[in-house]
């Protein structure tokens, strides 16, 4: 098994980084070859280019730029997001890493004389976690329409390979958590990881 670590967080300190931590254990525990993409400590620039944008379709030449996140996604077997959610979304950084690193090619076909959709890039990926928190209810986040997670288990999801093992937890009420809600998150996040695993 191999796992890519997708983490987004700019606070050392942060709860999130307590969750990567879990995240890790759960993966070296299980002997997982592991390689983390922390997207803040790499200073991952999530703008798309007006030159990246005209290049998007030159295949494989809009590689280039992100060549090393593309070997990490083209490389694992197991994706993992870490993360948390801001505006009912994914962080900014988050974002640009998928319109940037998730090329045609890479992550998905583009149409074409036989297909008049795109097509899934990404089979090799057997296995997706989600790991996040938000600062919102959980009720508030799904009448909003939850888009982060949207995005990152239907949009990403779909690209991956069929059948898709999933797993996904939010500690939501963040801002008025607990210790005792903060602990249960984290022993909430080894049972995903376990299942994830088996």
């Amino acid at each position: 098994m191999k796992a890519l670590v997708v983490y987004c967080h700019p606070r050392d300190e942060s709860f999130t980084s307590a969750v990567k931590d879990v995240v890790i254990n759960s993966l070296n525990g299980a002997d997982v070859e592991t390689r983390i993409c922390d997207l803040y400590a790499n200073d991952f620039s999530p703008a798309l280019t007006a030159a990246e944008l005209e290049g998007y379709l030159d295949c494989p030449g809009n590689q280039e730029i992100v060549a090393d996140d593309v070997a990490d996604i083209q490389w694992c077997d197991t994706l993992i997001f870490i993360y948390p959610t801001w505006w009912y979304g994914l962080p900014a950084v988050l974002k640009g890493w998928l319109d940037r690193v998730l090329l045609p090619d890479v992550a998905f076909m583009m149409p074409d004389t036989e297909n008049k959709d795109i097509r899934p890039g990404l089979t090799h990926i057997k296995r997706m976690a989600v790991f996040t928190t938000c600062g919102a209810s959980r009720w508030l986040t799904f009448f909003v329409g939850a888009p982060g997670k949207r995005t990152l288990m239907r949009g990403v999801g779909l690209l991956c390979a069929r059948p898709l093992k999933r797993v996904f937890a939010a500690h939501y009420l963040m801002d008025s958590s607990t210790e005792r809600s903060r602990i249960a998150h984290l022993r909430t996040v080894e049972s995903k990881m376990d299942k994830l695993l088996r």
